[in-house]
């Protein structure tokens, strides 16, 4: 056999040396069809695995009370001293500035902020606590803090708070001055709530509202795993 491939002409001893190399090949790919669904290549696998981006949840929106600027220094100088919104309509009246008062033979020269009995009030102003009274003359029941801001010329007056500061005290915007007390008694199925008189310079009592306003904010959510 070997002397016969020696005398075969050399294209022909070449053919068959591949033909001897590639027929293992063939029978592999006889017995092992290629399949109709092709491996994906590396990019695509990576691109499977990587988690389609969730949707940010939507944010979660809270009601704040911002207190104007008065001087210009970019921080607000009032503050809702309750946290609570003006006081609605009851059998008592309206809570807002300028409601009718004794059948409308005088008005409301504060705005009423809605309050639980016993919570903590925030000074509504910087400033000195210049004076500490009671509500009603002859009454020693209910009181009042004032504090007034002499870099603004304006004052403020928080009724129907049992103290928890003197007269002297140095309090900052949002300070605890005290705490509310309860119109019950005066008052039987009133809101228990904080009237808030603002005086400007001068004197004049303006509207609170219009210098403690509502408005909505976006809060920080927590996004750290649980």
């Amino acid at each position: 056999m070997t002397a016969s491939i020696a005398k075969t002409p050399a294209a022909l001893r070449c053919a068959l040396g591949l033909a001897v190399v590639f027929a293992p090949m063939v029978v592999a790919a006889m017995e092992r069809p290629v399949s109709r669904h092709p491996t994906p290549s590396p990019i695509v696998k990576l691109l499977a695995g990587i988690a389609p981006a969730k949707a940010a949840p939507p944010p979660v929106m809270a009601l704040v009370w911002k207190g104007a600027d008065i001087d210009g220094d970019g921080a607000s100088d009032f503050a809702n001293p309750t946290g609570a919104a003006p006081r609605g309509h009851d059998d008592f009246g309206d809570g807002e500035f300028g409601a009718r008062r004794d059948g409308g033979s005088r008005a409301h020269e504060g705005v009423d902020y809605v309050a639980q009995a016993g919570q903590t009030v925030h000074a509504p102003m910087s400033g000195y606590v210049t004076k500490i009274g009671y509500a009603y003359a002859g009454d020693t029941d209910l009181k009042f803090v004032e504090i007034t801001n002499p870099a603004l010329g304006y004052a403020a007056r928080a009724f129907y708070v049992t103290p928890g500061v003197e007269v002297g005290t140095s309090v900052r915007l949002g300070d605890a001055i005290g705490k509310v007390e309860s119109l019950q008694s005066h008052y039987p199925g009133i809101t228990d709530h904080v009237h808030l008189e603002i005086l400007a310079p001068g004197g004049d009592r303006v509207n609170a509202a219009n210098l403690i306003t509502p408005t909505m904010v976006a809060m920080a959510t927590d996004t750290a795993a649980d």
